[in-house]
């Protein structure tokens, strides 16, 4: 097919219809700042094939991989080892092309992987069913509220402090367009979680109190009491898990109570990829399925006898009456979901339990040693593979300094909460199986230097 350009009276044309005074007019939604004000720096206006393949070699020298360095990164994405196979797996023609199941008859296979990744995510989540993925946990995290808005016919939605700030920057976004009211607050650096303080503000007006476990901070709370406390006022209890190696030690947020339990799945089958693709989770009570958005992949008989699999249930605005739709998600992480699916079942629900255990007793290690650093306090009482630290200088020059040393030391508070000052000295570390004792000597010892 010819690329055949507008033209100047065809743009003005398109601009008369939709009633906007200009192109730029179209994206005034985007903060100025995140706008380009010319060509793409850095990159050459004119060159042969080859010099441009030079130029970018020479741009991805600057970058510095996870598995480069003495890696703690973590708050919302972590670094996990993925077996090879899954990689290999996911590869296969069949599940590389697969498109939407809208035939069941010649897409079985995909139908199946949806079926069994949805039976792993609701065991895992704690809830009764789960969808066959979302984009990711930060939309995950949206459609959750949005849903409770249609389930409990209100607009107000409680978010913990703990709940991570990019997630919150998403739902901020979203309600501008469904009237939502999102009462927000960034947390404190103390070891206590805010559920106290969430349990002052449900009222007859709520219609969920969003709560991250573990939080931002990597603190983990008993989310029982905000559950029954939820259930008395007709609120849902919505918990968002960034981490769900997590829960191969922790209680599920579903069996605490939760009604709806999103999460990123990242961490299982799928690698860093600088920040995407990623795949979201998301799990609810069986009550609620009908308000579910997404897709439900479920299991029947044809007309032999024989087990099959076709989609369930799509409410999605593609399937059914726009008006009538639970989302306008048009697609599912497929190929995403299908990593996931294959790692967890190659870890097993044994495996599932040791790599967490692993995790944990590594980052209690780390945490231990990283402590008795001059100028370092932990913060945390409670934690599973992720915690802060307290430094006696600002954390964002640390890390960046760290970075020149080719020491990847964590997320600083500073970035994600730069309006906050009480924050600023706030290091969230991450310790995954990929964590060296070497690399915590490597970054207490750099850390030791920094601070001095």
């Amino acid at each position: 097919m010819r690329y055949l350009p507008l033209t100047d009276p065809d743009r003005d044309a398109m601009l008369r219809v939709i009633g906007a005074p200009s192109v730029d007019a179209l994206f005034a939604d985007v903060p100025e700042a995140a706008r380009l004000d010319g060509p793409i720096r850095g990159l050459p206006m004119h060159a042969t094939e080859m010099a441009v393949e030079r130029h970018m070699r020479t741009l991805s020298k600057k970058n510095l991989a996870a598995a480069d360095a003495p890696f703690f990164l973590g708050c919302g994405a972590y670094r996990h080892h993925v077996p090879s196979s899954v990689d290999h797996l996911i590869q296969r023609g069949e599940f590389l092309t697969a498109y939407t199941p809208y035939q069941p008859e010649i897409a079985q296979g995909t139908l199946q992987m949806l079926f069994e990744f949805q039976t792993q995510v609701a065991r895992l989540l704690g809830t009764d069913v789960a969808n066959a993925s979302m984009y990711d946990g930060s939309t995950a995290c949206w459609e959750a509220i949005g849903m409770a808005h249609r389930i409990t016919k209100r607009s107000k939605a409680i978010l913990s402090s703990g709940l991570h700030p990019h997630y919150v920057s998403v739902a901020k976004t979203m309600a501008k367009f469904t009237g939502d009211v999102l009462e927000t607050s960034a947390p404190t650096l103390s070891a206590e979680t805010d559920h106290a303080a969430l349990l002052d503000r449900i009222d007859a007006e709520t219609s969920c109190v969003v709560v991250q476990f573990p939080d931002i901070l990597g603190r983990i709370g008993d989310l029982s009491e905000l559950a029954a406390a939820c259930a008395a006022n007709k609120a849902l209890l919505i918990a968002v898990v960034t981490e769900p190696v997590a829960l191969g030690a922790l209680k599920s947020p579903g069996e605490m109570g939760a009604d709806i339990v999103v999460g990123e799945g990242q961490s299982i089958g799928v690698g860093l990829q600088f920040g995407g693709p990623y795949v979201g989770l998301f799990g609810c009570k069986d009550k609620y399925v009908r308000q579910m958005p997404g897709r439900l992949c479920g299991e029947t008989v044809d007309a032999e006898g024989k087990r099959g699999f076709v989609l369930t249930l799509s409410t999605r605005e593609q399937h059914i009456r726009r008006e009538k739709a639970t989302s306008n998600i048009c697609t599912n992480s497929g190929l995403c979901a299908l990593a996931f699916s294959i790692h967890m079942t190659l870890l097993g629900e044994r495996g599932l339990r040791d790599l967490a255990t692993l995790n944990h007793g590594l980052a209690v290690a780390a945490a231990e040693r990283l402590a008795k650093v001059p100028g370092v306090e932990l913060v945390n009482t409670s934690f599973f593979n992720e915690f802060t630290l307290k430094l006696s200088k600002e954390a964002r020059p640390v890390v960046r300094t760290l970075a020149e040393r080719k020491i990847l030391a964590g997320v600083s508070l500073g970035r994600l909460y730069p309006e906050e000052e009480s924050l600023a000295n706030g290091l969230v570390v991450a310790v995954t199986e990929t964590t060296s004792a070497e690399d915590v000597e490597t970054l207490a010892s750099a850390l030791e230097e920094v601070l001095a």
